[in-house]
This record gives C-alpha cells, structure tokens and sequence, in this order.
C-alpha cells in the first residue's frame, strides 16, 4: 500500500504566537531570545527579522548587528505549549499517528485517517484551515507517500503553502533538490560532497552505495536510500526521549574554577527540576563545554543506576570536568558554555561499571 505521509510546521511559531498577542509586533521584525546584548541565542525570528538574515541559533548579538531595527522579546514557553496542545488535538481528529518532533512540528500518517477522506491534499488543506481558525495562526505542510519528501516537500512552499510530491513525482523532484536540503547533510558534509562533486540529487544518485559508505560511513547507506526516494520509517506517535539537559551559555567567558563549579551546580540544580517534572531514566552523564573560540567538547560517564539527583548529578559533573581545570585554578581555555545532559547508555550491563568517553553532541535545543 502506498502511504500518505503529512509533515506539517508551523510559520515562525514562537515569533508568530507573539505577534497574534501582541498587536503592535505585528508587521514588524520580532526576535525571540534573549536580550540584544545577551551571549544567549535566537530562539525565533518572524518573517520580517529573517529578511535581514536573522535564523534560529543565532547569537542575539549577531542577530542586533544584523536587524538594528529588531525587537526582541523574552520567550513565553508556556504559552507556546498551551498553543501545541491545541495544534496536536486537531492533528488526533484525524489520525492517531501523529508523531510531534516538537512544539511547532509533526509527521502524520493518513493512510487510513478518522473521516475517511481519500486524499491526503483535503486532509492537509482542512487540517491548516482548522489551525488558522482555532489559532489565528499559519502552518505550511508537505504531502507525499514517506517522510523524507514530505518534509522536504514543506519547505518548498513557506510560510503559510503545501507541496504535494505524488508517487509518480517523486524521482524527478528529488533530483532536482539541491543536497544542502536534505536532512542529515550539514555545513561539514555539504563541504564534502561539493568536493566529490554531488550538488543535486541527480549527482547523489549517480554514486554506487560503496563509494558512499566509503565517504559518509553510516549516513552512506541513507543518502543513497533518500536519493531514490526510499523510506520505509514508520510514524511513531510515541516516541521515546533520547536524551534530556540543562545548558547556560554566559554573559562573559569564564576562566575562575571556582565561578565554574558555581555554574555547574546550578545546571544540576535545573536539570533536577526538569527530571521532577519530566522523569527520564537515563544512566549516561554528559557535561558539554564550549570554549572562547567556539570549539566544543563533550565528556561522559555511564553508571547503574538511573535515579540522579542534583548532589549526584553536580558530583559526576565535577569529575568530568577536572581535566578541563589547572592546577591553577584556572580553566584551559575561557569557557563560554556548559551543559549536563542525561542519556540511555549504549550498551547496560548488570555489573556496576563507569566509562568516560568522547561523545558526539547529544543536547537536544534547550532555550
């Protein structure tokens, strides 16, 4: 059976729920985040800030020099939940699998959907009407038969659009897309493939799957998967959390040990509180460091047991940060950011056992 595959996003969501509530935000270019002077990132930007090339991620201070013009305003989580809630209930009067990737953001599998309407284009189109009515808000959508095209499809048509990719469709727009659309490829892997001269699908395809398991390990297979349009992942309603953790990026480089270890006690402290609220049964610590210069390191320890205090979180935390420390007192290197995150270890053992090891960056966004 061919699937019908909805991705659906909403347009600039936390810069758009602050203009619905705010009328004199409307029209104008409005930064989510911290505050201008701020070391803190954008958390959104509307429509009218990224035409001076403010995007997500961004350093607020970056995005000030960008957009003078910018109003910025402190972000309002719970609103922006209160707002998904709503959003995902009109997602379940049409199919239970729904599957949100985050408060703005979701895969839908109307294959066979609760009012039985045979086309998925009608099932986006009522879905995005009935949004806008019950929100004031827009949402862009992608329909195709995977979640690879739909959510490329997505993009195709923002803010406020919908890109159908049909079946028979489906070979002929991916070798078009540009590979910097598809997701998994990054600024490093982009760099890569323009060496090896991949620019359009069409290129990616033309790659034998050893010469991309050659270059790109794991992500090989993948490419060369999507390239053809394959993708069997299945909407998964409930997805299971990865990962959960609690950063601070400071105002100012830190180099004194001791203001360090003061920070480092109040992210235990705030990843205790989120653990209360969100209870994760996470074994491997994580501490993430971003220096001066923006290079990052992350360190781990794995232990047996789950439950984690802000003490025990704090006191592990400390251990992986000791090699970042002089006999000095003072760290290597200015330290511009710290995290502690909690994640399922790779492999569990019955014995008691630790291991400190490299990690790739296992922190989801936290704002």
């Amino acid at each position: 059976m061919i699937r019908k595959i909805l991705h659906v996003d909403m347009d600039a969501f936390y810069a758009s729920v602050e203009q619905r509530d705010n009328p004199s935000y409307r029209g104008k270019p409005i930064i989510v985040g911290g505050p201008p002077d701020s070391r803190g990132v954008v958390c959104a930007a509307s429509y009218e800030a990224r035409k001076f090339g403010v995007r997500s991620a961004m350093p607020c201070s970056q995005a000030a020099r960008l957009c003078p013009s910018g109003i910025f305003v402190t972000p309002r989580f719970e609103a922006y939940r209160k707002v998904s809630s709503k959003i995902r209930q009109i997602f379940l009067e049409y199919t239970d699998l729904v599957e949100m990737l985050s408060l703005d953001e979701a895969f839908l599998d109307v294959t066979e959907n609760k009012k039985n309407i045979p086309y998925a284009s009608q099932v986006a189109k009522e879905i995005r009407e009935k949004i806008f009515e019950e929100t004031q808000l827009t949402a862009s959508a992608g329909v195709s038969i995977n979640k690879f095209l739909a959510k490329i499809a997505t993009d195709q048509n923002k803010p406020n659009g919908m890109t159908i990719v049909r079946p028979e469709q489906a070979e002929k727009f991916i070798e078009s897309l540009d590979v910097s659309v598809f997701p998994g490829i990054g600024k490093v892997t982009l760099k890569k493939m323009h060496a090896l001269g991949i620019k359009k699908g069409k290129d990616l395809k033309e790659k034998s799957l050893e010469m991309l398991d050659q270059n790109f390990g794991k992500s090989g297979r993948w490419f060369y998967a999507v390239c053809r349009g394959l993708d069997d992942r299945p909407v998964e309603p409930y997805r299971e959390r990865k990962s959960l953790g609690a950063e601070s990026t400071f105002p100012k480089d830190l180099e004194n040990s001791s203001e360090i270890f003061r920070e480092l006690s109040d992210i235990a402290e705030e990843l205790e509180r989120r653990l209360l609220q969100k209870p994760f049964p996470g074994k491997t610590i994580t501490l993430k460091i971003k220096f001066s210069d923006f290079t990052q390191k992350t360190r781990s320890i794995t232990e047996d047991y789950s439950y984690l205090d802000k003490n025990e979180l704090y006191r592990i935390g400390t251990k992986l940060l000791e090699e970042f420390i002089l006999g000095s007192g003072k760290a290597v290197f200015p330290i511009r950011l710290l995290g502690l995150s909690l994640s399922h270890p790779e492999t569990s053992s019955k014995n008691s056992q630790s291991k400190i090891e490299d990690e790739e960056d296992l922190f989801p966004s936290l704002f």
